[in-house]
C-alpha cells in the first residue's frame, strides 16, 4: 500500500469511497509481498497492483462488485491444471485477496496511510475471517483508530496471517545518503525515490547542492559531508553513497560510516582512486574488517556510461546487498525467480 498511499489519501480528502484489494497470503513463487494493494474507485480509476499482471484484471472486476455492494470478500488465485483457461498465477503461486470498501471517513485506513505518508511505523490489522470481515485498526505512535477490537491477540512483526487476522507491517523508507552533488546524483536521487528511499543529497559546495538540481530529494544540506553525518543517525536500512572522489570529503565521511551500522557504504571511482583511498583509510587507523565493508568501484558490472546508467548500476548494487542477491543473470541462474 506504501506506493498507492498518496492517492488513497487523496481520494479520500475528496470523499472519494473505493475498494481496497489488498494481498494477505501467499504461497510457492508470488511476485509481489505480502501488504501490496490495488485500489478502484467509483469511476473505475485504478492504481496499484496486488499480482504483477497475472490476475489484475479479474481483481479490479472484482473490487468494482465490492464497492457496489458494500460486501466485503476474501478470493483466492492461483494456476489450476484441471481448468487451464481460469484465472491464475501461471507462475505457480497462489494468493489470497482481501477487498474491503473503504469509505472516506474510515479511521483505520486514514491513519494508515497518514503514517505511512509521514514516515512512521504502522501495523494494519484487519479481520480476514467471519462476521467482522474486512474491519480494520490501525497501530501507530499515536495508539489505535478503528473500529476493529483485538483483544489479547499476539500480533506478529512481519506482515502475515495470524488466526483470524491478516496484519500489514509498514516500516518507515529505507534512507539513501547521498555525498556529492555532482551530475551523476541526479538520476540517483529520481531512481531511488521511485524505489522508496527516504533521499538526502549533502555537499559542502553551496552552487551545487540546491533544491534546483535536485527538486526529488526529501532533503539537500549545505555542509561537510563529514560534519552532515556526525549529526544523524543510521541503521542497517540506511545507504551510503560517496560520490565526490575528493579526498578531503572521502576520507573524514568514510571513517565515519564504516564504523556505523549504514547496511550500505559504497564509492565512486576508479579502482586507481579506490586503492588510493583504501590506503588513506589504513593510515588513518580503520581496520581491515571496516575496509571490507567498503563497496568500491561502486555498482554493478553494467558497462554503462551515462549519468542514468551509472545510477541504475549504483541501485542495483544496493538492491542486492539488501536482498542477499548474487545479482546475476537470472537466465543463467536455477531455482525459483522470488525467494
Amino acid at each position: 500500500m506504501n506506493t498507492i498511499a498518496a492517492v488513497l489519501r487523496a481520494w479520500m480528502r475528496e470523499g472519494r469511497p473505493f475498494a481496497l484489494a489488498s494481498l494477505i497470503g501467499t504461497t510457492g513463487s508470488s511476485p509481489r509481498p505480502l501488504g501490496t494493494a490495488l485500489a478502484v474507485d467509483g469511476q473505475g480509476a485504478a492504481v496499484g497492483g496486488v499480482s504483477g499482471g497475472c490476475v489484475e484484471a479479474a481483481v479490479y472486476l472484482r473490487c468494482q462488485e465490492v464497492l457496489e455492494t458494500g460486501t466485503p470478500a476474501i478470493e483466492s488465485f492461483g494456476y489450476s491444471d484441471d481448468d487451464a483457461i481460469a484465472v491464475g498465477l501461471t507462475c505457480g503461486g497462489t494468493m489470497d485477496v482481501l477487498i474491503a470498501r473503504v469509505e472516506p471517513d474510515d479511521a483505520a485506513i486514514a491513519a494508515a496511510l497518514d503514517a505511512i505518508l509521514d514516515g512512521e511505523p504502522v501495523t494494519l490489522v484487519r479481520a480476514a475471517a467471519g462476521d467482522r470481515l474486512g474491519q480494520a485498526v490501525a497501530i501507530t505512535a499515536h495508539g489505535f483508530s478503528g473500529p476493529l477490537e483485538l483483544g489479547a491477540t499476539d500480533l506478529p512483526a512481519a506482515s502475515g496471517r495470524t488466526g483470524e487476522y491478516a496484519v500489514e507491517v509498514h516500516t518507515p523508507p529505507p534512507r539513501l545518503l547521498v555525498y556529492g552533488a555532482i551530475d551523476f546524483a541526479g538520476p540517483l536521487v529520481r531512481f531511488a525515490k521511485q524505489l522508496g528511499y527516504r533521499v538526502t543529497v549533502c555537499d559542502a559546495r553551496p552552487v551545487f547542492a540546491t533544491d534546483t538540481r535536485f527538486p526529488e530529494a526529501d532533503e539537500v544540506i549545505v555542509d561537510w559531508p563529514h560534519r552532515h553525518f556526525d549529526t544523524i543517525t543510521v541503521d542497517a536500512d540506511t545507504a551510503i553513497c560517496v560520490l565526490t572522489h575528493d579526498e578531503k570529503f572521502d576520507t573524514p565521511l568514510l571513517e565515519r560510516a564504516l564504523a556505523s551500522a549504514a547496511g550500505f557504504i559504497g564509492a565512486m571511482g576508479s579502482r586507481a582512486t579506490n586503492r588510493a583511498r583504501l590506503a588513506r583509510l589504513r593510515d588513518t587507523g580503520v581496520p581491515e574488517a571496516a575496509l571490507a565493508r567498503l563497496r568500491s568501484p561502486i555498482g554493478l558490472d553494467l558497462n554503462g556510461r551515462t549519468a542514468e546508467e551509472t545510477a541504475l548500476s549504483i541501485l542495483a548494487e544496493i538492491t542486492a546487498v539488501r536482498n542477499g542477491a548474487a545479482a546475476g543473470f537470472l537466465t543463467e541462474a536455477r531455482g525459483p525467480i522470488h525467494r
